[in-house]
């Protein structure tokens, strides 16, 4: 009842033999990178939120240098912050001196919250220079320009 076409064995004629596909089917990697790419840029704005602070505004140029300096934080209730991480002004120098060796070149910024008390930001600014660190600014907001 069947009909042999061909030779008697199957995949002996050219039809049936298996031929490797030479090219990479790229659609479904560009869909992954793609989809990487969105949930990328939707998390990195997220990551980079420090102390929440509302600094003061001051018609001051900015300062545009290639090394990343340290920040030390004052926020509203006086809490000290070096990077986010909360310490004690007993421990801010004996912190910053551990981690960078006393190199007096290293910059640090200091962020004050705007409501604190000047004496507070100052205290901190004063421990951080008798410890023999020369570069310590204090960090403010351009006011925004009313069109």
């Amino acid at each position: 009842m069947g009909v042999q076409l061909g030779p008697g064995r199957p995949g002996a004629s050219g039809r049936g033999k298996y031929r490797p596909m030479s090219e990479i089917n790229v659609t479904p990697f560009v869909d992954v990178m793609l989809v990487l790419l969105i949930v990328f840029m939707v998390t990195a704005p997220l990551l980079s939120v420090g102390v929440p602070v509302d600094l003061p505004k001051t018609e001051a140029a900015t300062l545009n240098d290639s090394d990343e300096p340290l920040v030390v934080t004052v926020n509203r209730d006086g809490e000290v912050y070096l990077d986010e991480e909360p310490t004690d002004l007993a421990r801010l120098v004996a912190t910053l001196v551990a981690t960078h060796g006393a190199n007096p070149d290293i910059r640090i910024f200091v962020r004050g919250d705007e409501n604190i008390a000047y004496g507070r930001v100052m205290e901190v600014m004063g421990k951080i220079s008798a410890a023999g660190f020369k570069k310590v600014a204090l960090l403010a907001k351009l006011p925004e320009q009313a069109n």
